[in-house]
């Protein structure tokens, strides 16, 4: 696309503001240079990447490629074979750190983010030389010795005549002898040789050579001869040290530049994911929702319901809800609606001046351009839109001093290039058109530019002052008026868009707020035609009316999400009443089979003892009897819960369960074995394995098959087998208690336990009392001592 239409929209504001939330320079660099793609696949490929970036942000709370440094320039002169220092070393080893780290934990969510997982698997991570490069160099930047053999021995040396050199001088200095002859006894360093400090008046008295001399001439600063052969082997193995250091730095240099291709390219990946995370920060901090792009439908000319001829349409599509500029402060910025419908094509926007005309047109381009550049737009939920290969723009006043253009020839050469360029996959977007000129010639210029535009099917937004061009859209097929209002109490714009509707002259309304004379202004509207007057007076009424219904549009919308989160609510606690009764139904049956199994290990005890008998006892058998009665007698176990998702057809608007992520969502487009599921704010691009097709549910089938749902009766609440009455009055435990019981049995609960404690024993005699007396108990006993003994009572309760 054009970068100077892409300047005239602020694009590259936009960009900037992207750029800001980038984690190092060479990232901030390609988001700076981020350029809006025409292909439609591509362009749902980055807004999916943006997506999973910011669902990664979402679960993990932090993105960020950090450690990464752009590192190119030392690359670059690795390839010139030019040392690196060890802190430009340690730059590349952070950077391919990050960029090993990066791709394992990717790779590790690919079931969730599919797209950043496949990026991030181009990374080439050189572990070899992050490896080496740390082996020979530490954290503070410094070679270590064990960076080679060699090195560690010259050290050793190093430090061992380093050692004997100080050894030497500290004799001298400490000597009694030349005690009278020094400015002080130290020790200090004159290019790069030891040295002590001499009195200048005893100037040979300590034979030696002189490197320096203090400022007042008063002290020498000499090197022993003593000490000059020691100072000479300290300085040779320092300089053998320096070139065995430039050694090892030189191959780490060498052992880069024959993995600088592949360095390099896993620097360009980082760049692009540190973008992506870039963008999706942004889309948090604007609290953005990801549109969905559909590919041109063009349609012939035909007949609409009422037998208005439509021209051919180029099957562009438009439909931004809320949207909001992204440039203007969040607060104070007036959402607006811009819908185009299969109806029309061209928009012709009327209003006042300063009244947000051009901001609703720069809206509508930039949020083209940001979607085809993988942003997710500042909109509510349900945007969609084409495509465009072309963004075209002519906005505000663009007049060249330096080509003495007036500002109509300026707006004129722009739309003479516009119309030279653009075709029916194009965006044109004109302010004022035919302004700067005589009204009449350029209102005629305007209808003619519209016209032409329609005849070669562009989709154009335009606006103007002009009243005949609200005339012009109102008759002419493809085109469509739309206006931005105005308050004339507080004589200020409202910025507002209201499609289908064109703006109202409110010159005579602002002139007598402003206090002009009322005889001038009733002059002046004697000076119009009354029908002129009548249509103004009925498009207010038809505006107010427009306003009182998308009031009441809005407060149905408002009811109706409620009533939809009432719903969720009232379904998730149905399903968590669903998993209580069975995880109680399922510990009453495990209980109950226990306890026969334990009766099961006596019986046969008893038949060991006995197998010598002829017979079994007829205790025996008959307990063997009960035991089978008892086993007949185990409630079944519940049958498998009906499948909230079953297998069916899976097509876009299907409702799927995500099986990686146990959620569900709702499917919005399928291209072969890859499946774009909405879920909540997010799309992501899923394999159809991992997706089960939602059944519908019970209710809606009836409904749908023509007949009535009646639900299943509800056996009794869930509850616990537990019942703890420890620091209650005895007349509030009647009470409790008796409602415990009730519910428990028709729960289904075989037996409950009662805890009451021990204390003085009044609350224990009171629930045995209550007890004793209920016909829902069969018979109670204490706990065992490993369930609480006293201070615990467990009834068994009558079987339903």
């Amino acid at each position: 696309m054009d970068a100077k239409h892409l300047h005239t929209l602020e694009f590259d504001r936009i960009l900037e503001r992207v750029a800001a939330h980038t984690s190092f320079s060479f990232g901030r660099e390609r988001a700076l240079a981020t350029q809006p793609v025409t292909d439609l696949d591509e362009a749902r490929r980055l807004l999916r990447l943006t997506g999973e970036a910011r669902l990664l942000l979402d679960t993990k709370g932090t993105l960020s490629v950090g450690g990464a440094r752009d590192i190119r320039p030392l690359l670059s002169r690795a390839e010139r074979h030019a040392m690196l220092d060890a802190q430009e070393l340690l730059d590349i080893r952070e950077t391919l750190n990050a960029a090993r780290t990066l791709r394992r934990s990717l790779s590790r969510m690919g079931a969730q983010v599919p797209l950043l997982a496949q990026k991030a698997s181009l990374i080439e991570e050189c572990a070899h030389v992050a490896a080496e490069i740390g082996r020979c160099i530490n954290d503070r930047g410094e070679v270590v010795d064990s960076a080679s053999a060699k090195l560690a021995r010259i050290r050793a040396e190093v430090r061992v005549a380093h050692d004997r050199l100080l050894d030497k001088l500290n004799r001298i200095i400490t000597s009694a002898d030349n005690a009278p002859f020094l400015q002080e006894p130290l020790i200090t360093q004159r290019n790069g040789r030891y040295v002590i400090p001499l009195k200048a008046e005893f100037k040979g008295r300590i034979p030696g050579l002189i490197h320096d001399q203090s400022g007042s001439g008063a002290t020498l600063f000499i090197e022993p001869l003593a000490t000059v052969e020691l100072n000479n082997a300290w300085r040779e193995l320092q300089l053998e040290e320096e070139r065995e250091v430039r050694r090892i730095l030189t191959e780490l240099t060498d052992l880069v530049a024959e993995e600088s291709p592949l360095i390099l390219r896993t620097l360009h990946i980082l760049a692009d994911l540190d973008v992506i995370f870039a963008k999706a920060k942004y889309a948090e901090a604007m609290r953005a929702t990801e549109p969905t792009l559909v590919p041109f439908a063009p349609k012939p000319a035909r007949a609409d319901a009422d037998g208005t001829e439509l021209p051919p349409h180029p099957g562009s599509r438009i439909r931004l809800l809320r949207a909001r500029h992204p440039l203007l402060p969040p607060e104070t910025v007036v959402p607006i609606d811009v819908v185009f419908t299969d109806r029309f094509f061209v928009l012709v926007v009327t209003g006042p001046n300063t009244g947000g005309k051009t901001v609703s047109l720069k809206t509508v381009g930039l949020m083209a351009l940001m979607a085809q550049s993988g942003l997710h737009l500042p909109a509510d939920e349900g945007c969609e839109l084409t495509v465009f290969r072309n963004v075209f723009a002519d906005i505000g006043d663009e007049q060249s001093i330096e080509q003495s253009l007036s500002t109509f020839s300026s707006h004129m050469n722009n739309i003479v290039d516009i119309l030279r360029r653009a075709d029916s996959q194009s965006l044109v977007l004109l302010d004022e058109i035919g302004a700067g000129t005589d009204p009449v010639e350029g209102s005629a210029l305007a209808r003619a530019i519209l016209s032409h535009l329609v005849e070669r099917r562009i989709t154009t937004m335009a606006t103007t002052h002009y009243s005949e061009l609200k005339y012009y859209a109102q008759v002419t097929p493809g085109v469509e008026n739309a206006s931005v209002e105005f308050d004339v109490e507080t004589l200020s714009p409202t910025f507002e868009l209201t499609i289908g509707l064109p703006g109202r002259s409110n010159a005579f309304a602002i002139a007598t707020r402003l206090g002009l004379d009322e005889a001038i202004v009733q002059e002046a509207r004697s000076l119009v035609s009354p029908e002129t007057l009548e249509a103004d007076v009925l498009l207010g009424e038809i505006q107010v009316a427009h306003r009182e219904a998308q009031a009441e549009l809005q407060a149905a919308r408002a009811a109706r999400e409620e009533l939809q989160h009432l719903q969720r609510s009232l379904q998730k606690q149905l399903a968590e009443l669903e998993a209580s009764k069975a995880a109680i139904i399922a510990q009453a049956r495990e209980q109950m089979r226990e306890e026969l199994e334990a009766f099961r290990r006596e019986l046969q005890r008893a038949r060991r003892q006995l197998e010598r008998g002829a017979a079994l006892p007829d205790a025996v058998v008959q307990a063997e009897q009960i035991a089978q009665a008892l086993e007949s007698r185990l409630p079944p176990p519940p049958p498998p819960p009906s499948p909230e998702f079953a297998p069916g057809e899976l097509r876009v608007g299907a409702s799927v369960w995500v099986k990686s992520l146990k959620a569900a969502g709702e499917v919005a487009a399928i291209d072969g074995d890859r499946v774009e599921v909405s879920l909540g704010r997010f799309r992501l691009s899923l394999d159809a394995s991992d997706l089960e097709v939602r059944a519908a549910p019970a209710q809606e089938a009836a409904r749908a098959a023509g007949g009535d749902y009646t639900p299943a009766p509800q056996v009794g609440r869930p509850v616990k087998a537990e019942l703890d009455l420890r620091g209650r009055r005895a007349e509030e435990v009647q009470v409790e208690l008796e409602r415990y019981l009730n519910d428990a049995f028709l729960t289904g609960l075989p037996w409950v336990r009662i805890i009451h404690g021990r204390g003085t024993g009044v609350l224990r005699q009171v629930v045995r009392e209550a007890l004793a007396n209920h016909p829902l108990v069969v018979a109670y006993k204490s706990g065992a001592p490993e369930e609480g003994g006293d201070g615990v009572t467990i009834a068994e309760l009558a079987k339903r």
